[in-house]
């Protein structure tokens, strides 16, 4: 269940993006965090309290969970962000998306002693190499832009990742605190944080738009299929599944993406189909190596 989770938290995130993208163009960054996250928030407390049995969670958990959103939702989407700017959304995905689970398995030997086999080892090698290399062929024809702060913020995007992810896993384990429940506090969390970044930065509220209908409608579907619905299945992943396996497994979003522009009738090159194919290789090793 927690492979599945985590690929279908990754198809979630590469159908919305392409709808964020088109809400981009009205929304700053901040702002555009922020709503959608309020709207989860709305979405999430409607089912744990009228559709679930009342949680009790000790303060503890609560504070982890809090922290894990502050960390890995408001300040490390807000470092990405930052990466994007610098040095554009090609080279701040390539560096998180590598980054980040190797980061996440070193903390989580670290942190709670979940160590992965040789065989885990190579279906993560596998995956991250694939995944490099489909998004370098996307954007082969692009100009490269180096700066290095650019790539520093992308490392602690993908830092910010790993260590949200590993206190979740951690929580998620010890408490058996369901996953609804767990979203809900972590994204309170990260909400803080950006409502605290977009005070300080002075940031614009409400999107600029000449058909707001049409954008708060995008904007609905955008938060249901990648914010709550994306947040949700994060969350089963780290209940069932290692946190390192899980953040690999995110990483396909790159890969499902294609297969959307595919369903939606765009050419894919036949070397990143290749190369695609490739990557499920890899999430074949990791699925059976999960359960030798």
């Amino acid at each position: 269940m927690g492979e599945i989770a985590a690929l279908s938290t990754a198809l979630c995130w590469a159908i919305a993006a392409r709808m964020f993208r088109v809400l981009g163009a009205s929304f700053s960054p901040l702002a555009l965090n922020f709503w959608k996250g309020l709207a989860a928030i709305g979405i999430l407390l409607v089912i744990t309290q009228f559709f679930l049995p009342a949680v009790s969670l000790p303060n503890s958990a609560i504070y982890w969970l809090l922290l894990s959103g502050v960390i890995g939702i408001g300040l490390g989407d807000t470092f990405f962000f930052q990466a994007l700017n610098k040095i554009g959304d090609s080279q701040s995905i390539l560096v998180a998306e590598t980054l980040a689970p190797i980061f996440t398995a070193l903390l989580a030997m670290a942190w709670i002693a979940e160590w992965l086999t040789w065989q885990q080892w190579v279906g993560v090698a596998m995956v991250l190499f694939s995944v490099d290399v489909v998004i370098k062929l996307q954007k082969r024809d692009t100009q490269q832009i180096f700066e290095a702060s650019g790539y520093v913020y992308a490392a602690l995007a993908a830092l910010c990742q790993a260590v949200g992810a590993v206190i979740s896993r951690d929580i998620l384990t010890e408490t058996g605190v369901d996953a609804f429940n767990a979203s809900q506090v972590r994204l309170i969390g990260g909400m803080a944080m950006i409502v605290l970044l977009m005070v300080v930065t002075r940031q614009r509220w409400m999107p600029i738009t000449l058909n707001k209908m049409r954008t708060w409608r995008l904007f609905a579907g955008a938060t249901v299929i990648g914010t709550f619905a994306a947040l949700y299945l994060q969350m089963l992943a780290f209940t069932y599944t290692k946190a390192a396996v899980v953040q690999t497994l995110f990483a396909t979003s790159v890969i499902l993406s294609l297969l959307v522009a595919k369903v939606l009738g765009e050419k894919v090159n036949g070397k990143t189909a290749i190369w695609s194919v490739f990557a499920l290789v890899g999430v074949a090793v990791l699925v059976a190596a999960e359960h030798l």
